[in-house]
């Protein structure tokens, strides 16, 4: 029940956004003098609405979205009233048209710092300063965490559940060595037998380096520097940036990387500010990244459709965002539900923006382009080659929104058929 509550929580947050993001084009465009005619939250048939000055205002069956009619936002637009040509939003300045078609955006943004300021007061915000992959890892300080057991791959039949369930002596699994010399978690080594080390990649390599047997490792805690003798053991294991590589007879201590620094971080009204800041950028760049990496994405959606194991890095649609929603909410952790809220907001902000018809994005984008084009003409002493007929642009239209509608649906079916889960 919770599942589902939640789920149908978070697909109501995403069409409040929605709706918001119309809002923003709405009184953007109002108060910049243009005329809107409607605003709906919804698609399909109306269920009702109400008039109020020249904008009607309602609610439509289908609740995938919402509009903002604004008059005349092309040159092509053949619905234009003769009494309102002069409002028509193509004859606006740049700039003016630039706000308006980035107020939705904006509105996407502001909801993310909103989300992310009561997040880093409430629950915190994660520590985004920890590596967040396994080439940042290695460059990490050789700070550990300490394994009850390990499991000798070349013993084992079946995989350990978890270091922290194990049973010595059955199916490959020993005590930890490192545990067993008296290592202690957040113990900062220094030198495995005569080999110094400062990062965690350094430190992995020089014990897999080593021999089999006693190893003298020298360790940092609480500020005192101390040994201990650990009783290395020989194992296989792949690469350690190459999980799935070919493996190879190693030295194994029984660690890992960790760190004792939390990983939400509380913040005060103040300086949360600050933080929902750093936080949003984090998640731009994250965003650009995705969407640089959506391409190579669509071999691995269509394989989760017809049999393989889905791959959690590949994109999402709305129903997949609900679910995972949703499975928080089940989970008693509102936390990831708020993360993945701003999170999907950023990205729909961002997406938004690209230059592609019938994105907002495209439309700045033309906007500029007729502005940087009619200035370069008149420095050349020519006529203005007035505005881009966007009757001549339908063709890249369409193939936007058919590519973007394979997209939606691919993805759309592989988060039924094949969902991401965060907790197993």
């Amino acid at each position: 029940m919770l599942f589902w509550l939640g789920a149908a929580a978070f697909a109501l947050t995403i069409l409040i956004s929605v709706s918001l993001h119309e809002l923003g084009h709405m009184i953007t465009g109002k108060r910049l003098g243009m005329k809107v005619t409607q605003y709906f939250v919804g698609f399909g048939p109306t269920i009702f609405s109400f008039k109020r000055g020249e904008t009607e205002y309602g609610l439509k069956a289908i609740p995938l979205g919402g509009f903002c009619k604004i008059v005349g936002m092309t040159p092509q637009d053949d619905d234009v009233a003769p009494e309102d040509q002069p409002r028509a939003m193509w004859r606006f300045p740049v700039w003016k048209r630039t706000i308006v078609m980035s107020a939705g955006s904006i509105t996407h943004f502001l909801l993310a710092l909103a989300g992310a300021w009561v997040m880093a007061i409430f629950v915190g915000l994660p520590n985004i300063h920890l590596p967040q992959t396994s080439a940042e890892q290695r460059d990490a300080p050789a700070m550990v965490y300490v394994a009850k057991c390990v499991q000798l791959q070349k013993e084992a039949t079946t995989t350990m559940a978890s270091s922290d369930d194990c049973v010595p002596g059955q199916n490959g699994v020993l005590v930890s060595p490192a545990a067993a010399a008296g290592l202690q978690t957040g113990d900062l080594i220094t030198k495995v037998g005569a080999t110094a080390v400062s990062t965690y990649g350094e430190l992995t390599d020089a014990i897999r380096a080593s021999a089999a047997g006693a190893t003298v490792f020298t360790y940092e805690r609480n500020g005192q520097t101390a040994t201990a003798t650990v009783d290395l053991v020989s194992d296989e294991r792949p690469p350690l940036d190459d999980p799935d590589g070919t493996v190879s007879t190693v030295s194994v201590a029984g660690v890992s990387w960790t760190t004792d620094e939390p990983v939400m971080v509380k913040s005060n009204p103040i300086s949360a500010i600050a933080a929902s800041g750093e936080y949003n950028w984090y998640l731009v760049k994250g965003s650009f990244k995705a969407m640089a990496k959506i391409p190579e994405k669509v071999p691995a959606l269509w394989h989760s459709i017809t049999g393989d194991e889905r791959d959690p890095d590949t994109p999402i649609s709305v129903i997949g965002a609900s679910r995972l929603g949703g499975e928080a909410i089940e989970k008693g952790v509102p936390e990831v539900f708020w993360q993945i809220f701003i999170s999907l907001n950023v990205f729909i902000g961002l997406f938004n923006l690209l230059p592609l018809l019938p994105l907002d994005g495209g439309h700045i984008a033309i906007a500029w382009y007729e502005r940087v084009r009619s200035w370069l003409y008149l420095r050349l002493r020519r006529p203005d080659p007035g505005r881009v007929d966007y009757y001549k642009l339908m063709p890249l239209t369409y193939a936007v929104i058919l590519i973007g509608g394979a997209f939606t649906l691919l993805t759309a079916t592989a988060d039924i058929i094949n969902p991401i889960t965060i907790f197993k």
